[in-house]
């Protein structure tokens, strides 16, 4: 079997005929492999899903327990026959739980990234490149403007605030699933021992890192805390939380937020953030093509993002590729909205 013909392209997404399952599909499907548990890559409805164990917790926390008809948890590196394929899971460095999909069949070897990145990340362990005859790859960040710094330093950016400005709030909008945890755990390794403060929307994916053995440390619910307690506090929320209602209560709020976006400075001012902090949970311009060329694919596909640059870098760097633009996928947390909360 030609390697191009282990997975094809299909309106619910990739799809593997000799095992029979979808990869990441975008609507229901009978089985599906997912890679990890953002709503994009992660829906609801399946007659079977098969992912890591901290995905399926994931997905069961979003979407309830019976979120797929049946489930089954696969280790990393753990080889599992479907039908007439093999398919192991390996890192992919992106969040708790995240793992490329490797589907093998009859000599054909095909690698299904999901979302990752190559930054150190103390919530996941790192991502594993792995030969293959096909890659595909997201490029969300496939533009060579995008250049991530170290997470650690735009955390120091954070803390060096907080001690330019004891008498204000830090309210950091962050992604709840995978970017509010890492910005924790990265906060806890600066040596940050204070409570760090939350919206509610954030509780139920922080206890199910917590209950995954991460040390976020002390965590306190904003509500009903005194409004002059939170001043030289740090509070994490979602993004969409920044500029609505529910910031008044905060004690002149130092406005940030966590995203490789805020690279883009007109994406900052549009969202009115005073701190852009630059910590993205996908991989960089130089970490894509760094990637590509450690895989060594015989070809390279694209899944979304910034699709043309990374194609075109691709072949003129003599390995063919395309773009598969699957309608579905994305950022996630431009789109998230949380909750309401009361005080």
């Amino acid at each position: 079997m030609q390697a191009a013909e282990i997975l094809k392209l299909t309106p619910a997404g990739l799809y593997c005929e000799a095992g029979d399952f979808y990869v990441d599909p975008t609507r229901a499907v009978n089985r599906a492999v997912i890679t990890h548990g953002h709503s994009d890559h992660a829906r609801a409805g399946h007659g079977a899903v098969l992912a890591t164990k901290e995905t399926l917790a994931i997905m069961a926390e979003r979407y309830g327990e019976r979120f797929a008809g049946a489930t089954q948890a696969l280790r990393y590196g753990e080889e599992i026959a479907l039908a007439d394929t093999r398919v192991t899971l390996k890192p992919a460095g992106h969040i708790l739980g995240s793992a490329q999909a490797l589907v093998q069949a009859k000599g054909g070897r095909v690698v299904v990234s999901g979302d990752y990145k190559r930054a150190r990340d103390p919530t996941c362990p790192p991502f594993e490149p792995i030969p293959c005859d096909i890659f595909i790859s997201e490029a969300t960040f496939g533009l060579p403007v995008f250049c991530h710094p170290p997470a650690e330093h735009e955390v120091a950016k954070l803390l060096h605030s907080i001690n330019v400005f004891p008498e204000r709030a830090h309210l950091v909008g962050a992604y709840s699933l995978g970017k509010a945890q890492r910005l924790i755990m990265l906060l806890r390794e600066a040596s940050y021992n204070d409570p760090i403060y939350l919206h509610g929307a954030m509780k139920k994916l922080c206890d199910l890192y917590i209950a995954h053995g991460l040390a976020l440390g002390a965590l306190t619910m904003v509500a009903g805390v005194p409004k002059a307690e939170l001043q030289g506090k740090i509070i994490i929320a979602p993004p969409s939380s920044l500029n609505d209602l529910w910031s008044r209560r905060l004690p002149d709020p130092v406005a940030s937020f966590a995203s490789g976006w805020m690279r883009v400075r007109t994406r900052a001012r549009q969202r009115l953030v005073e701190l852009p902090l630059i910590v993205s949970d996908h991989a960089d311009w130089e970490e894509l093509t760094r990637t590509v060329r450690e895989v060594a694919p015989a070809e390279l596909w694209v899944t979304h993002g910034e699709e043309e640059a990374l194609v075109y870098w691709s072949k003129q760097n003599g390995i063919p590729a395309r773009p598969l633009a699957i309608k579905g996928y994305g950022d996630e947390e431009e789109e998230e909205a949380p909750p309401a909360e009361t005080a």
